[in-house]
């Protein structure tokens, strides 16, 4: 500020000067007898001058010098976790490599409904790493009839095919079609009753043992995320027990978003590689599901496990629920990954992975459950 209040002051009495020597020459100028002879400007005040307009020029180009001028101070280079980080984000730097897809998205009739095709299209978008910014002049379509309230318990008897727009979809138009065409996928109400409250081999960990353990380590699960969590199940499930839990879906041609929402649970439609849209070490469980695996390019999943570690508190849970991978990678890659949080092993188990594409090549399930430290 000292510096900013001298440097206008300065200017100030450069343009004063000015102004007078200005001033004086236009008076000598008309006090001259002959009008038409026009009298030349003193060598002495064209120095003057020039001299003033040169501090005036260097003055406002002069920058405030830094509190530790170096001699070999060079401009600082973008750190390049930054520039990795910009190709693997979902932030709008990487919208400019997907013109075709942005061109389509684009692509409307102003002040009418928005195509249908906009939730598959900026689903696309955001899996190339490219948030688009909304539709401007066009109207989402949205199912005529809610239902009136939101049910008490989160597992109906049926999902109502009504709360969900199905000419987005390509191949089903029913929850009973998705029920019996994808069985594993969240839509069969039967199969996901049953889940996370059983106990079949190592690899489960059934919600009554989880909130057991926590007791135990005198914690408390209230809060938690389950990223990659389909139709919400967990979520359902823990909100029986009084826990809070919000799911991070993508749709992937099926209504997981809708379907969340239509138990009474939060949806947050972000990929993998987005930053959790939480404040720092607030919640008490983050639960990886089936999602996070191998396929994921290891420097993102070393971006979202840190990202992970700071939304959790102090003494929160870190679930990795059916993580898989080759056998060898785990021993040597995701193990040693994992390692570097240095959180506690609570519990550590290792099976085959038994369908095909397990058998072939050669991959395993860990199922994992980590306490993060109180303080570092």
């Amino acid at each position: 500020m000292g510096f900013s209040m001298g440097l206008n002051l300065v200017l100030l009495l450069a343009m004063v000067a000015t102004n007078i020597l200005s001033l004086y020459h236009l008076s000598s100028t008309l006090q001259s007898p002959k009008p038409p002879t026009q009298q030349p400007v003193p060598d002495h005040l064209l120095h003057q001058l020039n001299t003033i307009r040169a501090t005036i020029s260097h003055l406002t180009r002069h920058q405030p010098p830094s509190i530790n001028p170096s001699p070999t101070t060079t401009k600082p280079s973008i750190p390049q976790d930054l520039l990795l980080y910009s190709h693997l984000s979902s932030i709008a730097s990487a919208c400019h490599n997907h013109p075709d897809l942005l061109h389509k998205y684009m692509t409307y009739t102003p002040y009418s409904l928005c195509p249908l095709d906009s939730d598959l299209l900026a689903e696309s978008l955001i899996l190339h790493g490219c948030h688009p910014l909304p539709r401007r002049r066009c109207f989402s379509k949205t199912p005529p009839k809610p239902p009136s309230s939101l049910p008490h318990n989160p597992f109906p008897s049926s999902f109502l095919d009504s709360n969900v727009i199905w000419n987005k979809y390509p191949s089903c138009k029913s929850f009973s079609c998705l029920a019996k065409q994808s069985p594993g996928l969240g839509f069969d109400l039967n199969t996901e009753i049953s889940k996370f409250m059983t106990y079949k081999t190592e690899l489960d960990l059934p919600i009554p043992q989880l909130l057991q353990v926590a007791k135990s380590a005198n914690s408390v699960i209230r809060l938690g995320i389950d990223i990659g969590g389909a139709t919400g199940t967990f979520a359902a499930r823990m909100k029986q027990y009084n826990v809070t839990v919000v799911t991070t879906t993508m749709n992937f041609n099926v209504p997981n978003n809708e379907v969340v929402a239509m138990r009474g649970l939060v949806p947050l439609h972000v990929p993998l590689q987005q930053r959790l849209p939480v404040f720092d070490g607030v919640v008490d469980l983050v639960r990886c599901a089936h999602a996070v695996n191998r396929w994921i390019p290891l420097t993102m999943m070393e971006f979202l496990f840190y990202d992970v570690d700071r939304v959790l508190r102090g003494g929160g849970y870190l679930w990795f629920d059916h993580f898989f991978s080759r056998r060898m990678d785990l021993s040597k890659v995701f193990g040693p990954l994992i390692g570097k949080l240095g959180y506690k092993k609570v519990k550590w188990a290792v099976g085959n992975k038994t369908d095909s594409s397990g058998l072939k090549n050669e991959e395993v399930y860990l199922t994992a459950l980590l306490q993060k430290p109180v303080s570092k």
